[in-house]
């Protein structure tokens, strides 16, 4: 695969989540650190800062564009901020912008993504954390989005590109989302990079980026794996 600064498969993937495990770093830190994030060479793959809703004063005037997970309510003063919200099942808030649902993994799929497909909202998937995903189960919930036209966003767990012991990797899971009916075979491929083109940026209507806790570890990897 040949990256360039413009590629659509990787522009915006990456939604910085600095203040949640297992990062966690403290106000000020974490919003150094994205400011690091925004004015390195590289800054193309970020997307939108992510921010606890009950801490929102925290980032009143920093002025980027935020996604929310909603530990409180969206504030009302501000909404033009906000550009984003994520709750957890079965809370499907009414908000003007991008509404993604984290899914319970071992759920009914089906019936739940069609819940949140008529919401006209986004599902999400958690990758990592205490109750990580297997292949299979990753792998279902990708077939069933592509199944119920219902793009999604992931979270935890994705610091690598590529798998790596049990830890599931972003370029597979890319990977995934562009061949559903072959998304075990994606996840565990080796190389997943390989089966990724330019053309295939449409895959991005689909998955719409991942949170991660850190925005330099992964574009270290896309780096070490000479595609940047």
């Amino acid at each position: 695969m040949a990256v360039r600064t413009e590629h659509e498969l990787l522009a915006r993937l990456i939604d910085h989540a600095p203040t949640f495990p297992p990062a966690q770093l403290p106000t000020g830190a974490a919003l150094a650190e994205d400011r690091r994030a925004r004015a390195s060479e590289h800054a193309w793959i970020l997307n939108r800062l992510v921010w606890p809703a009950t801490r929102f004063d925290e980032v009143r005037d920093y002025d980027v564009a935020l996604s929310l997970v909603l530990d409180g309510p969206v504030p009302k003063s501000e909404p033009h901020r906000v550009a984003a919200v994520e709750s957890r099942w079965p809370a499907v808030p009414e908000f003007d912008g991008d509404v993604f649902v984290e899914l319970p993994i071992d759920g009914d799929l089906e019936r739940n993504l069609e819940r949140i497909r008529a919401a006209g909202a986004f599902a999400k998937v958690r990758c990592g954390g205490e109750r990580r995903p297997s292949i299979p189960e990753l792998a279902r919930f990708v077939r069933t989005c592509a199944d119920g036209q219902v793009a999604f966003k992931a979270s935890a767990g994705l610091h690598h590109a590529v798998r790596t012991g049990e830890a599931h990797g972003f370029l597979n899971l890319l990977l995934a989302v562009f061949h559903p009916g072959a998304a075990e075979e994606a996840l565990a491929d080796p190389d997943p990079a390989r089966g990724l083109t330019p053309a295939d940026g449409c895959v991005r209507e689909r998955f719409r980026g991942f949170g991660s806790c850190s925005f330099f570890e992964p574009v270290d990897e896309l780096r070490a794996l000479g595609l940047l």
